[in-house]
């Protein structure tokens, strides 16, 4: 079963979703504002129901922010049904309306739908600050402008320390577990070789200081973080 995220900023609507799609076995989380979400907050759910007519940042414009990273379908929840708005929806990237008022089969049948036709490959992503990963690229960019990014050159193993601490970030892992998430006890290295691995992301990061500090930090006796 699918993790659908319901943005709404009317509670019914919100309690209304989430009760007929949990009893379809889906997890629904219900939230009243698109403020402070991010692309990787969103690259965890398989399907986005989203109010067009919202307090702060509309639908259409959330929608056109996340789009060049969240890959699942967005449905608009929404009471415009001018078709110059249904045109504008799909152009900012949406995949289907769901017209308010909507009845509780067409919901049903329109999100069962868009989870059956999702077939498409996913470029998932994390992003923290500047630094965008395109995890099945296994690549790490940089954001060096409003539209470009630029590509940091790590090596697989680099790239694996790098993605096992985003993952975790603001955790503090010691020498030994970095070796053993990324590299594995299994491997010809220590924990030697996973300073050294360090030690290069961070000279490579230095080239990009205009641009963000070295994210990894040092925990002197413990560790290192993602922070």
């Amino acid at each position: 079963m699918a993790h659908i995220l319901v943005i709404d900023d009317e509670k019914d609507i919100c309690c209304l979703i989430e009760r007929v799609l949990g009893r379809d076995g889906h997890t629904v989380t219900a939230k009243n504002s698109a403020a402070g979400l991010t692309a990787s907050d969103l690259n965890q759910y398989d399907l986005l129901l989203l109010d067009v007519m919202m307090p702060g940042i509309d639908g259409f414009s959330f929608c056109y922010q996340i789009r060049r990273t969240v890959d699942c379908p967005i449905l608009f929840l929404t009471a415009k049904t001018m078709e110059q708005d249904i045109v504008e929806g799909f152009a900012v990237g949406a995949d289907d309306y769901i017209k308010k008022p909507f009845g509780i089969a067409e919901l049903r049948a329109r999100v069962a739908a868009h989870l059956r036709r999702e077939g498409r490959e996913h470029h998932q992503t994390i992003t923290s600050g500047r630094f965008h990963f395109d995890l099945s690229a296994r690549v790490l960019q940089i954001k060096i402008s409003d539209t470009a990014f630029e590509e940091i050159p790590l090596t697989r193993s680099e790239y694996q320390i790098c993605e096992y601490l985003v993952r975790n970030k603001g955790q503090v892992f010691s020498l030994e577990k970095i070796l053993e998430e990324t590299l594995g006890y299994d491997s010809e290295s220590d924990v030697s070789a996973i300073r050294m691995h360090i030690k290069n992301i961070r000279s490579k990061f230095a080239k990009y200081s205009a641009y963000a500090e070295c994210p990894i930090s040092t925990v002197w006796g413990v560790g290192y973080k993602w922070q």
